[in-house]
């Protein structure tokens, strides 16, 4: 296994602005996060604060730039390295003092790391040369975190110029968030997530930086993230066909996890890391030799001979029993811990109100939603203020919202040029169809709620991170979106960054009263409930094509909880005092998907 940073944890994306800087907040202690680039005004505006706020000169880029989605990107992610450049030089320059960023920085370390250990010998040392020398032997092993950024694949809208005409594919969404990355002074990883986008794959191996040097190194990286093994080799053989070579596999459970959640066909994690723990290594040497091979044909330079592909996974963690293990007994080169994060003011940008809302929130606050545009599960927040603002349009007859960012435009079924369905544009020509219709009351009623759920999420999720940083919202939305995942209902209190670690590495515990079940028995449950909702959604209209994909969800989730049923005397070694519980929930699940009922469709 490799471990390139020096914590065993990643802070994964959230939102378009809870981790839009989490770079300036954590790396400089060695904690790799990931930041949103799809969003090039927020981007745009986060670099003018920053700018400002650092005294560094700030020249706006104006829209009225071709180029200006991705000049952005660029501005902005390389002001992220040189103020996180600037911290590291202030941090190893710091006498080791209490409460000093440089004895921060090992204190918050696991306990197992070298350097902390290294750190408690010469912190108990009288005063001297050894104490001097092993100082800057310390100083010398500081790492900082990476600074990776996301592009969520499907958001590629095809952008136009003032007179309505499209503009070439690399001016889209993605690309040129993409091109932004590209061209930053960065060497880090891009995650690529939402699935495969053509367009986007085929246009990364036209960047050096993303083929190996001379060396056979990478200066900037492909991270995947993906559901199940297929998935991942599918994604990685059109990648290394054209030379391009995935440095991770980041698994990400399809429903414990927060923001749009993309559900397996009742496949659990369990056996998802199972698949990847018995055939990684065949998958790397695969991959390998095939895009050496493509670097060959094409007279580049070859992949050196160590390369390894990291895998990781991500989505439910809470404890320090489960993430170690992931790590120990599946091989997971790390973790990843997101919405426990958004608790954090160190880390993340949560506005006030929200946090506040969070801390004392219920389980049953937390819920998956159809709240997207892109028509894709979303986990959602009942007391968010977006919500609310949701909710008090409909009850003025004016559901839906004005459409500025247009990120999510995506629908024409009554236009040519494609708008949001979050749209009051889209919700209103969508009503009126709807009551010429004809329907019953109850049905009119649910295909209303199912129009007027969609909720604007390009203005929601970036409107945290302004409120606390004391800027005002673009047209003054001032409504927050937020995807906090399931795990979050067992988090209450609002803490420091070096206490988040403590429970992440088993120092503490912050789980709160909730009675949590083990994330394996979570994800589980939320496969049921989903599995339950689709069912009934659809009995009434349902296809043999979607009985026999129902039949096979359901056998698949019967196959993982006999799997982890297998695994118990594993589980019985990693967490003891909680087999009972785990035993039991498991057989009570068994009997709750047996239970379901699949309608059975009559062919005449």
């Amino acid at each position: 296994m490799t471990q390139p940073h020096p914590h065993t944890f990643h802070i994964p994306v959230m939102g378009l602005g809870y981790t839009i800087d989490t770079p300036i907040k954590v790396a400089r202690f060695g904690i790799s996060s990931v930041v949103s680039i799809i969003e090039d005004d927020l981007v745009e505006r986060m670099r003018e604060f920053h700018c400002k706020r650092a005294g560094l000169v700030y020249v706006p880029i104006p829209i009225s730039d071709l180029d200006h989605r991705a000049l952005r990107v660029t501005a902005y992610l390389n002001v992220l390295h040189l103020l996180v450049q600037r911290q590291l030089e202030v941090l190893q320059g710091e006498a080791f003092d209490p409460g000093s960023d440089i004895v921060k920085y090992f204190e918050m370390l696991p306990d197992g790391a070298a350097s902390k250990a290294s750190f408690a010998v010469m912190m108990n040392l009288p005063a001297g040369a050894e104490k001097m020398r092993l100082q800057q032997e310390l100083r010398r092993a500081i790492r900082i975190g990476a600074i990776d950024v996301n592009i969520m694949s499907k958001i590629d809208r095809t952008n136009y110029t003032k007179e309505g005409e499209p503009l070439p594919a690399e001016y889209a969404d993605a690309m040129a968030a993409f091109r932004g990355f590209a061209n930053s002074v960065l060497c880090s990883s891009v995650v690529l997530s939402a699935g495969y986008n053509p367009r986007l794959y085929a246009y990364i191996s036209q960047f050096d930086d993303f083929l190996p040097d001379a060396k056979g190194e990478l200066r900037k990286k492909v991270v995947l993230k993906v559901s199940d093994l297929r998935s991942a080799l599918i994604q990685g053989k059109i990648l290394a066909k054209r030379g391009v070579w995935v440095s991770e596999f980041r698994i990400e459970s399809g429903l414990n996890c927060g923001g749009h959640a993309f559900a397996t066909d009742g496949v659990l994690l369990g056996p998802i890391l199972q698949e990847f723990r018995e055939k990684r290594k065949e998958v790397t040497l695969e991959l390998f030799e095939l895009c050496n091979r493509s670097l060959a044909e094409d007279g580049k330079h070859l992949l050196a001979d160590a390369t390894e592909i990291r895998i990781t996974v991500q989505g439910g963690i809470g404890t320090f029993e489960e993430d170690r293990f992931l790590r120990t007994y599946y091989g997971m080169d790390g973790t990843g811990w997101g919405s426990p994060f958004l608790l954090v003011p160190e880390a993340t940008n949560v506005d006030g109100h929200t946090l506040q809302q969070l801390a004392t929130a219920k389980p049953e606050d937390y819920y998956m939603s159809w709240s997207s545009p892109l028509g894709i599960p979303f986990h959602n927040f009942r007391l968010s203020t977006s919500e609310a603002q949701r909710k008090a349009r409909i009850a003025k007859d004016r559901p839906g919202g004005p459409c500025y960012k247009e990120f999510l435009s995506t629908d024409t079924e009554f236009t040519e040029v494609p708008i949001c369905t979050a749209s009051r544009q889209y919700q209103d020509l969508k009503i009126k169809q709807l009551k010429a219709k004809g329907l019953t009351e109850s049905a009119y009623l649910k295909a209303y709620a199912a129009i007027t759920e969609k909720d604007c999420l390009c203005e929601g999720l970036g409107a945290s991170v302004l409120l606390k940083d004391g800027m005002t919202p673009a047209h003054k939305l001032e409504a927050v979106a937020i995807c906090p995942g399931p795990t979050t209902a067992y988090f209450s209190k609002v803490v420091p960054l070096g206490t988040m670690l403590d429970h992440i590495y088993g120092r503490t515990s912050l789980l709160n009263t909730n009675q949590r079940p083990h994330m394996f028995i979570n994800e589980i449950k939320l496969y049921v409930q989903y599995l339950g909702r689709e069912i009934d959604e659809m009995k009434e209209v349902m296809s043999v094509k979607q009985q026999r994909y129902f039949e096979k969800f359901k056998s698949n989730l019967l196959h993982g909880i006999r799997y982890y049923e297998e695994l118990l005397p594993v589980l019985q070694q990693a967490f003891q005092g909680k087999l009972e519980h785990i035993k039991a929930d498991l057989d009570h699940y068994t009997q709750v998907v047996q239970g379901i009922a699949v309608p059975q469709v009559v062919v005449a």
